[in-house]
């Protein structure tokens, strides 16, 4: 519930204005922005207001100045960059929010507009659906507008609260307090976060499935890399060199043991070449060519594979990026894929721009592409 000291529509919780628009180089952490898209169900925004607005009242008590908007309208003329930014979803039962299609609109529309912001997403659902595709569909949207995800970036709760079941039994606490204790986590990582500096040794492990005789997406890769020779440590694996099993779904024991030793039960080129590899690295590279709207096989299991690695090694300090080229459309979907999978879930940063999307059908087309040598030159400057 909002404490009388909430304001709406842009002003502070202390109850100071936001002033004029102001040019600033680097991210705040004693402020964070809320954009809290309001919900036609009042009902429905109780859940998640009740655990909220008392977080963001204790933040005021330790001096973070807190900034909330509940419609588009109230921020347009507002500078969003190099800001902290928590993003916060109630869902009706049908899982919609009008007003979050209308901040969708408004970010598709403004490239650049949250250059340099550090940003988290709560999504509180009505029903057992879409909580996770509100969620990747806003972070792809956001992070191509230029703002960051931390790892572990999203806080979702079903209408039943269902999806913290196994947290609730392992840790024996009750469903609410977990999402309580989850959201209160994901704002003191967004005042928190930091990006890891690139440096001279920064190292790039290049992940991809592909051969190389018809593969756009590798002749995209190839002119980038042109970019990054010099500047980075490079080390490309292939997974089509080798039998790529997918995970079997140990019990958690077993995938523990395995990923104690860096392991997996099925062992082969994933263990033995890529686990090593990426404990090393400080950025992560997928070259993924839209297979039927989704990731190709061996790219999928590697992903699956990662969980061994991950139930012991911390990712959050490593970057990931990704190429897609699409035959027709839809690598929006890959992209959306990969945020789930390897920033929500795997714990990566997810840098602004992470991804570059491209279209191009034929052998070779994507030579063909308007000013895609200079597009290879900016991501290669992105990733670096």
């Amino acid at each position: 519930m909002r404490g009388s000291e909430i304001h709406i529509s842009g002003s502070a919780i202390s109850g100071e204005g936001t002033g004029s628009r102001t040019e600033r180089k680097t991210t705040d952490c004693r402020d964070l922005t809320v954009i809290k898209p309001a919900c036609d169900s009042d009902d429905r925004s109780a859940r998640l207001d009740s655990l909220l607005m008392p977080a963001l009242e204790t933040l005021q008590e330790q001096g973070v100045r807190v900034r909330i908007f509940e419609h588009v309208s109230e921020f347009e003329t507002e500078d969003l960059t190099y800001s902290r930014i928590l993003f916060a979803v109630a869902l009706s039962e049908a899982g919609v929010n009008i007003e979050y299609y209308r901040l969708l609109e408004y970010l598709r529309g403004h490239a650049d507009c949250l250059t340099g912001s550090v940003g988290g997403i709560i999504v509180d659902g009505g029903g057992e659906f879409y909580t996770k595709a509100i969620a990747r569909r806003f972070a792809f949207s956001a992070n191509m507008c230029g703002c960051i995800f931390p790892g572990k970036s999203l806080v979702e709760a079903t209408g039943s609260l269902g999806n913290f079941h196994v947290l609730s039994k392992v840790s024996g606490k009750e469903p609410l307090v977990i999402y309580r204790e989850q959201l209160g986590s994901l704002i003191d990582r967004i005042l928190a976060f930091d990006m890891p500096v690139s440096k001279k040794s920064t190292r790039l492990l290049v992940v991809h499935a592909s051969t190389r005789k018809t593969s756009n997406t590798l002749l995209l890769w190839d002119m980038i890399k042109r970019h990054l020779f010099s500047r980075m440590e490079i080390r490309e694996i292939s997974l089509q060199n080798g039998q790529i099993y997918d995970c079997r779904g140990c019990s958690y024991e077993a995938c523990l043991h395995f990923g104690e030793q860096d392991s997996c039960f099925y062992g082969g080129i994933i263990t033995e070449q890529v686990y090593p590899a990426l404990l090393e690295a400080d950025a992560l590279l997928l070259i993924c060519p839209n297979y039927n709207d989704a990731l190709s096989a061996n790219l999928t299991a590697f992903v699956n594979r990662l969980t061994s690695l991950f139930r012991y090694h911390d990712f959050s300090g490593k970057r990931i990026y990704a190429l897609i080229v699409s035959g027709y459309s839809g690598g929006d979907i890959i992209a959306e894929q990969l945020i789930g999978a390897l920033c929500f879930n795997k714990s990566f940063i997810l840098p602004a721009g992470f991804a570059m999307l491209e279209t191009a059908n034929d052998p070779r087309s994507i030579l063909s592409v308007d000013n895609i040598e200079m597009k290879a030159r900016e991501f290669a400057g992105n990733i670096f």
